[in-house]
């Protein structure tokens, strides 16, 4: 986390940090990292948070484990957002009881960064905080991923998509079919709805956010890393696999090594929850020094983008042209 820290702040040295932990085990780390030093302020938690630990225990030893303290500085305005690797039920409770959801939002939804085929990555939300959601759940996480992909990866107005069992208009839930006639009439929001999308057009690149419940998120997630996994190692198993293999394998090593580098998980790190008063990022526990820089960049971007000021304009805008749709529907009745 400290050599990402220092990473991230060669991309942008106007960065400063609270580095919370462990102060003498940060200070050891930062010796190897003088430029980090004099950009940062170290703050002592006696206590820390395990991946073992239920979200009601963290909560309990909010004021003195690194994860609340950190949530704490966002919450009282001494930072602009936190990034954690650490439990993610934890820092979702956590962050959930110290920030509180934004006006307007019923649940804030975990978000993430998904290679593709296209030009730009995928956002896709819900992935794992919400199991299950209501029209309205779905129409909140379309406008928030919106908001995060205007402002992450640069796309002013971004195609957004349901995922769902086919594209036909007639399947899926009832949920899904209400979330997605509200959004093909909101017209007005800065997004371009494109209708339903299925499970194995994600990474096509043809939508920059897919909008599904925490549940089917979370198993396509899950889904996605492990087909990612299964190709490289077997590709690794195949070119390992005999000479003529090997010999093939160094002419091919250029594009296995851009394959490996576009699979990595380390370029995507960085989920966000959205829709809390305050921005806070999960990096992977597993992440590397080049992962936790991602994970820290995604929060700036959040933070000079202001996202939470995008999110709150459009929610505004649906808010207003659901009233409007009331007051017509009781106008003709």
């Amino acid at each position: 986390m400290v050599a990402g820290a220092a990473l991230a702040l060669q991309r942008n040295p106007a960065l400063r940090f609270d580095l919370v932990g462990d102060e003498a085990a940060i200070g050891a780390e930062l010796t190897a990292h003088p430029s980090l030093a004099t950009a940062c302020k170290v703050i002592h938690a006696p206590d820390v948070v395990s991946g073992e630990d239920r979200p009601a225990q963290a909560l309990r030893r909010a004021k003195t484990t690194s994860m609340g303290i950190a949530i704490a500085r966002v919450k009282e305005g001494a930072a602009d957002a936190a990034v954690s690797g650490g439990n993610t039920g934890a820092l979702m409770a956590m962050s959930k009881l110290a920030l509180r959801t934004m006006s307007g939002i019923d649940r804030p939804a975990l978000a993430a960064l998904l290679p593709t085929l296209g030009n730009n990555d995928v956002i896709m939300l819900d992935l794992g905080a919400n199991t299950e959601c209501e029209a309205k759940n779905l129409v909140e996480f379309a406008i928030m991923g919106a908001a995060y992909a205007r402002s992450v990866i640069g796309v002013e107005v971004p195609r957004v998509s349901l995922l769902n069992i086919g594209t036909e208009e007639l399947k899926g839930t009832d949920e899904l079919r209400v979330a997605a006639a509200e959004l093909r009439a909101a017209n007005h929001l800065h997004m371009r709805f494109d209708g339903f999308i299925e499970a194995n057009r994600i990474e096509s690149g043809e939508a920059d956010v897919v909008v599904t419940d925490g549940f089917s998120g979370n198993i396509a997630l899950k889904s996605i890393e492990g087909t990612a996994r299964f190709i490289t190692d077997l590709l690794q198993r195949a070119f390992t696999s005999s000479l003529r293999s090997k010999a093939g394998f160094l002419l091919s090593r250029p594009a296995f090594a851009l394959l490996k580098v576009h699979l990595d998980p380390n370029n995507h790190n960085g989920a966000v929850f959205l829709g809390l008063n305050g921005i806070v990022v999960k990096s992977h526990g597993g992440a590397n020094v080049s992962g936790v820089g991602n994970a820290i960049e995604v929060a700036s971007k959040l933070v000079s983008n202001d996202v939470t000021r995008r999110i709150t304009e459009d929610l505004d805008q649906i808010r207003g042209h659901r009233a409007s749709d009331t007051v017509a529907a009781g106008s003709v009745a």
